[in-house]
């Protein structure tokens, strides 16, 4: 039973390069090693003049914090115990995102934001505390030094627009204006020059959303935003098929944990109901006895 709760994961959630999946197969401990190790960028000068050469060379580490630096920062800012069915989760994730985020062509949009906020929702879908869910999502979200309030924000004013939509406006983005509008504008400009945006399984996610929100179900319309956004479809097609995946087997997993918790719970009513009876048998017993004498 543990190991068919405990075995779930989500590490395929976010997508990798190729030497990011040789490392993570290899051995979770290289990829730390490798992002402990600090970037230094070197810069040279040349200065002439009549008689010598002068190199001055200067390095500068980057800012780009390792994967043990994230994780640490996530479990300082939640130090309270979380479920194991939801903590191994989260820590892979957390590791898939770190490597994601700190990627040198990604950028925050709010697409992205929109698939992140929707998988971490159906993921602590039943925690125990609403309160705590969202204080994990505060932290974990804080842990890739980003914005929380934004994620939430951006997911819901995609939500909001996306209900209002059909699959004809939202696939015609470009051709109109608005808050919504503009961000996809921004995407599709970026997407075409490859050279600010980075595409996840996040984001595959967000345009999953936002099609399911406007009832757009249809295989065409997909096609078509996709073109629209200049994203590869068949990229996104294998990474809702693995999204999908996913959540089926996290709820068996629940409905696992939910079964072993009211088995686990039977048990200890038995035990309690049967302590209570074996009291209750003793003092009668003890009180005929007395009586007796």
């Amino acid at each position: 039973m543990a190991a068919a709760i405990t075995s779930l994961s989500f590490s395929a959630l976010t997508s990798q390069s190729s030497s990011e999946r040789k490392l993570s197969a290899s051995s979770p401990s290289l990829i730390s090693n490798f992002d402990a190790s600090r970037v230094r960028l070197v810069h040279v000068s040349h200065s002439f003049n009549s008689s010598r050469l002068v190199v001055r060379c200067s390095s500068s580490s980057t800012d780009v914090p390792t994967v043990s630096e994230t994780k640490a920062n996530f479990l300082q800012a939640y130090k309270r115990p979380i479920p194991s069915i939801y903590n191994t989760v989260l820590q892979e994730l957390i590791v898939q995102q770190h490597l994601t985020r700190y990627k040198r062509t990604h950028r925050y949009d709010a697409v992205f934001a929109l698939g992140f906020v929707t998988v971490y929702d159906r993921l602590m879908e039943g925690y125990p505390s609403d309160e705590d869910r969202e204080a994990i999502f505060r932290a974990y979200i804080r842990a890739l030094q980003e914005d929380p309030e934004q994620y939430r924000s951006d997911a819901q004013k995609l939500e909001e627009w996306a209900r209002s939509q059909t699959a004809n406006t939202l696939v015609d983005f470009s051709t109109n204006e608005g808050d919504v509008q503009s961000i996809l504008k921004d995407i599709a400009e970026r997407a075409k020059s490859k050279e600010s945006f980075s595409y996840s399984r996040f984001f595959a996610i967000g345009l999953f959303r936002l099609l399911e929100l406007a009832n757009a179900t249809e295989p065409t319309t997909l096609e078509k935003l996709c073109a629209a956004l200049n994203i590869d479809k068949r990229s996104v097609d294998r990474d809702l098929a693995v999204y999908r995946n996913l959540l089926t087997k996290l709820v068996q997993a629940k409905e696992l944990l939910k079964e072993y918790v009211e088995r686990e719970k039977k048990k200890v009513e038995e035990r309690t109901g049967s302590q209570t009876a074996n009291e209750a048998v003793t003092n009668c017993l003890g009180e005929y006895l007395y009586l007796g004498l």
